[in-house]
């Protein structure tokens, strides 16, 4: 198998993988746990389960509140779910593969609470006192925010490298070899 395949085919089940484990947990809040009915299950002094239907999209913003913004917003972000994965398999590098297919798989997870119930479910609540880093979040919205601090580590401090060189990695040539033939 192609070397360059396999890595994407690699990213795909990555983003396939953080959607089964993000709607798995969703399903634990919201059958086992009960986490809708019982709204606040106190884990550690900094941590609770904290039931949010959250309506807009990152930090609750474009809140989606009649049917038409719901779907535009559904829209919207299957749309752009469909740019990283065009993208995601135009790249040659592992780390942008793997950065972008946490992107999508949380992505999906997302759309599918937002197509079934018009909301995504949102639980984990991270405090210190009434001091809180982040809004209530999912195991989706985690993996989309590390895959972007993925794609932007990789942006701002990995030296580009020329596509020959690129090219002769990902045909097994070492690093140092691609070099030596300039």
């Amino acid at each position: 198998m192609n070397p360059l395949l396999k890595l994407r085919l690699i990213g795909v089940v990555i983003a396939f993988a953080i959607y089964a484990v993000d709607q798995w947990v969703k399903w634990l809040m919201v059958a086992p746990l009960q986490l809708r009915q019982v709204r606040v299950i106190e884990l550690l002094p900094f941590f609770d389960l904290r039931w949010t239907q959250n309506f807009g999209v990152s930090m609750g913003m474009f809140e989606a509140d009649s049917f038409e913004s719901r779907w535009i917003l559904v829209g919207v972000t299957a749309l752009i779910a469909l740019v990283v994965t065009i993208w995601m398999f135009r790249e040659k590098a592992f780390g942008d593969i793997l950065g972008l297919s946490m992107i999508l798989g949380g992505a999906l997870g997302n759309i599918k609470d937002r197509y079934e119930l018009g909301y995504v479910i949102d639980y984990a609540d991270l405090h210190f006192g009434d001091f809180r880093p982040f809004l209530i979040f999912n195991v989706a919205d985690a993996a989309i925010t590390i895959g972007v601090l993925i794609i932007l580590a990789r942006a701002f401090f990995m030296r580009d490298k020329e596509e020959d060189e690129v090219d002769d990695l990902m045909q097994g040539k070492p690093a140092d070899a691609a070099e030596n033939t300039q």
